[in-house]
């Protein structure tokens, strides 16, 4: 049994033997690159060493039956199973191989003793620093200690910890030992090969310290900066390094400060700087990846340490050529910036067609996400004129402006605006959503009866959907996919011609109001004229949701049963208490029109309310305890007359102060608003319930799939493309269900990582906040809904999280209309993603709370029960409390 290889009997295939950081080793000394020599104490010698052990093999069942948070029991056990291997005797034909694999590289020499596991330094999961490694090692006896000691460190609190959180059963891990002759450097440090702040690829970042990269890697020392573009140095940052981590002379290593007169030399000359970065770029071009690597630096010899996939970077999507392009999230746009699985592209991907003009498309996806090509309008050289010239509230401009004002963008565009691939990609697309609903846009605002709008938008929908779902019964299996895609592609648009025509009114007249009140009689418009709107689907979430409450509060068995349901037995288990029935008829009447909803409803593989009713609980429950009996409908009443006097002031003004005339078109202006501006929220909601329709639909048709033997479980079709379905449905297709467990590896690599809202097809994120504009306890965000509160934290990163109490702040990644439940017992809202005219402003605004959005990283930042102030109005968000801490 092989329990030593060497570093050249070792390559990226030899994982399952030497771990992650011993295959890539081998893998770098095989392909050339200067490595200090060594050798792997393989898998194979951690499976012997704990062969036949019963007792451990019990300790780690017991590990695997823990959840993460069961922390202080992940301790007991992992120091008992710690222990346990630090105590074990090294079987002889192990130690025998590592005796001889230590003399044949040099006994003589010193070497860093460092754990390789075989889930560490994989594409999708970097593990670096999970296990233990240990520097200067000298002797037999230090080598057999620093051995022993690595094995245990398998069993670390924070490697348990972060096995369990990535999915690893810990039964499953087993670990080398990588022992590798020590070199005594000058210089060392960390290179990578992509810029891990900007996300730019085509730059190095080189951190460089004296004496060993421990230091560095550690964060106990400051570092020199470098940072490399194609063959240049564009940033120079020289630190004040006033110590480094050297080694001893009978082993181990030593904290020292550095000479005063050397703290402020810089570590590393201009041209090994470059020579490093261009050996960086050629260990990427060998892997095929991006590379985090260390390195150092002794007599004159550059050496590489350790080199493994940078795993944050976000990716680029793709193309065909080099072409500089500039890519928007549309997730930022739609509120829903969590990864999506291949179905749910494929569906929104044929919704919104992608226009190929010249080989370019209007929307591409990349890392489970959809984003829009803004390229060539931003070459329009008006475009750039407007982006330059104004200050902008909104973050996403502010980020786009970042982007004309960059001298990559100025250097790499076209010299000139291409007119017709605007009009072919932007013009186009918009005109087919736009184009029938202009006319009804300006009747409406000129000519019509306002009181009739939600009667016209409402006009057919429901007979059109009945229509469809009994078209439907007419196929199966392929042709009804192929229907699916039909209606998405064309029929759908129909049915938000008369809903887009009206939000457009409200959005049009909203800002004709503002120009009006500003012109006559230089104030702002006062916000409590948007509470309370009528129509508003949103709003009737909120309602019918109070109404819920209203529906179980009198049922104490009802209320108790809530606490602990289900959704496999709710309705069975209802029927059995006191109350369940008038509660479920309530429910049936609320399923029946908002059933089809759920948080990131926009992706049809999300499981919707009517398919989950408990999602629905913590809302209920949270509701009932934050509000008195019938306040929902008090408070709405209260903001209805609120805005109706809010109106009829500003109209008397107007009238005394201006004119009888004006005060009449401001009125109609006014009028018109008001009963359109709740209807922006419609086109979404006729969308989503079409989506339930064809999720309904595919989900029979999942079913067919699996009883046929195609598909291993049900929710396997949400990894399949529209596309693939029909060819699965009519003619099986054994290569298109092999595909889905790298997708599913795909989405367990990209799901947590969150997409720029602006990128290039560098890689570059273009942020719209500059550093000055932060302090230490402000978080600047844009301002969408005025006023200024304080109080305590509450970060809600899913909807099942949401239980809030009355006066909390909400802190969310994003909300949509699945959200809605927790909005009466909000303070105040922050979101890390949204605009002005985005779900989560529109309620904030009607709710008359503060509200700021595009707070980047703010349910990482920010923590509950931290006291804040939110500024509404400014855009700002105040810790008052404590500290950022590091996750800014």
């Amino acid at each position: 049994m092989d329990y030593i290889l060497d570093f050249h009997d070792i390559d990226r295939t030899s994982l399952s033997m030497v771990g992650g950081k011993g295959a890539n080793l081998g893998e770098l000394s095989q392909a050339g690159f200067l490595v200090p020599p060594g050798f792997c104490v393989t898998t194979a010698g951690y499976k012997r060493l704990i062969q036949g052990k019963e007792e451990l093999y019990d300790m780690v069942r017991q590990l695997d039956q823990l959840s993460t948070d069961q922390f202080e029991e992940i301790q007991r056990l992992g120091q008992s199973i710690r222990d346990y291997i630090l105590n074990l005797e090294v079987p002889e034909p192990l130690y025998s191989a590592i005796m001889i694999a230590w003399k044949n590289t040099g006994k003589e020499h010193t070497y860093a003793i460092r754990s390789s596991a075989t889930a560490e330094d994989l594409p999708h999961a970097s593990f670096a620093g999970q296990q233990d490694s240990f520097l200067n090692v000298k002797g037999e006896e230090q080598l057999f200690e620093s051995i022993q000691k690595c094995w245990a460190s398998l069993f670390t609190d924070r490697a348990i910890v972060y096995r369990a959180q990535n999915g690893f059963d810990h039964r499953s891990v087993f670990l080398s030992i990588v022992v590798q002759r020590m070199i005594r450097p000058e210089v060392s440090g960390i290179m990578f090969t992509a810029d891990p702040v900007s996300g730019h690829r085509h730059t190095v970042s080189i951190d460089v310290g004296f004496g060993l990269g421990e230091a560095l890697v550690s964060g106990e020392v400051t570092a020199d900066l470098y940072k490399v573009r194609d063959g240049q140095i564009t940033d120079k940052k020289i630190a004040k390094k006033e110590k480094g981590i050297f080694p001893l002379p009978g082993g181990g290593t030593e904290m020292k400060p550095l000479p005063v007169e050397q703290q402020d030399q810089p570590a590393l000359n201009d041209a090994r700087a470059l020579e490093l970065a261009n050996l960086g770029k050629q260990i990427e071009e060998h892997y095929g990846t991006e590379q985090d690597i260390e390195w150092s630096l002794e007599e004159g010899q550059l050496y590489i340490l350790q080199s493994r996939p940078i795993t944050s970077l976000f990716p680029i999507p793709a193309s065909d050529d080099n072409k500089y392009r500039i890519y928007f999230s549309l997730g930022h746009k739609q509120m829903m910036t969590d990864y999506m699985k291949p179905l749910g592209l494929s569906l929104f991907q044929t919704l919104i067609p992608s226009v190929k003009e010249g080989g370019e498309n209007l929307l591409t996806n990349a890392g489970g996400r959809l984003f829009v090509n803004y390229s060539y309008l931003l070459y329009m050289k008006s475009v750039q004129k407007q982006l330059k010239q104004k200050t902008y509230i909104d973050l996403d401009l502010r980020a786009l402006q970042n982007v004309v004002l960059s001298e990559e963008f100025e250097k790499r565009i076209p010299k000139r605006g291409n007119k017709k691939k605007v009009v072919q990609l932007y013009i186009k697309p918009i005109w087919r959503i736009m184009g029938k609903a202009i006319p009804r846009t300006i009747a409406s605002i000129y000519f019509e009866n306002p009181t009739l709008v939600l009667q016209r938008a409402y006009a057919n929908f429901h007979e059109d959907i009945h229509r469809f779902q009994q078209k439907m019964k007419q196929y199966d299996h392929a042709e009804r996919i192929r229907l699916i895609k039909e209606h998405a592609r064309h029929d759908l648009f129909q049915s938000l011609t008369n809903p887009v025509a009206y939000t457009f009114v409200g959005m049009i007249t909203f800002s004709r109001i503002q120009r009006c009140v500003k012109k006559w009689l230089g104030e702002d418009v006062n916000p409590a004229i948007h509470q309370s709107q009528p129509g508003n689907i949103t709003s009737e979430i909120g309602m019918k949701i109070g109404d819920l409450v209203e529906a179980a509060r009198p049922y104490p068995e009802v209320v108790e049963y809530l606490h602990k349901a289900n959704d496999e037995t709710f309705v069975q288990d209802l029927k059995s208490v006191e109350g369940g029935e008038v509660f479920l008829t309530s429910l049936h009447s609320f399923m029946a029109n908002f059933g089809m909803r759920a948080s990131g409803e926009i992706d049809i593989t999300r499981v919707r309310w009517h398919e989950a009713p408990t999602m629905l609980v913590p809302s209920i429950l949270s509701h009932m305890r934050n509000n008195a009996p019938n306040e929902h409908h008090e408070k709405f009443a209260h903001g209805e007359q609120e805005a109706r006097e809010t109106i009829q002031a500003l109209l008397e003004r107007v009238k005394t102060r201006r004119s009888p005339r004006k005060a009449k078109k401001l009125s109609r202006l006014l009028t018109v608003y008001r009963h359109t501006v709740g209807i922006r929220e419609l086109p979404k909601y006729v969308i989503v319930c079409y989506f339930d329709v064809y999720r309904r639909v595919i989900l029979e048709e999942a079913k067919y799939l699996v009883q046929r033997g195609d598909l291993y479980q049900e929710t396997d079709i949400y990894y399949l493309t529209l596309d693939e379905l029909i060819v699965l449905l009519e003619k099986g297709s054994e290569e298109t269900v092999s595909s889905i467990p790298d997708r599913k590896n795909h989405e367990k690599r990209y799901r947590t990582l969150m997409p720029p809202s602006v990128m290039s097809s560098d890689g570059e994120i273009f942020s719209a906040v500059n550093q000055d504009q932060e302090s230490a306890n402000v978080l600047v965000g844009t301002p969408v809904s005025a006023g200024v509160v304080e109080g305590t934290v509450k970060v809600v990163r899913s909807l099942e999280e949401g239980e809030l109490n009355k006066g909390d702040i909400l802190v969310a990644p994003y909300t949509d209309p699945g959200w809605t439940p927790l909005f009466s017992s909000a303070k105040a809202l922050i979101t890390e993603v949204g605009g002005t005219m985005t779900h989560g402003s529109v309620v904030a605004r009607e709710n008359g709370i503060p509200a700021v959005v595009s707070v980047e990283n703010a349910t990482k930042i920010l923590k509950d029960d931290q006291m804040i102030r939110v500024d509404g109005t400014g855009g700002f968000v105040e810790i008052l409390d404590d500290e950022i801490d590091n996750a800014k």
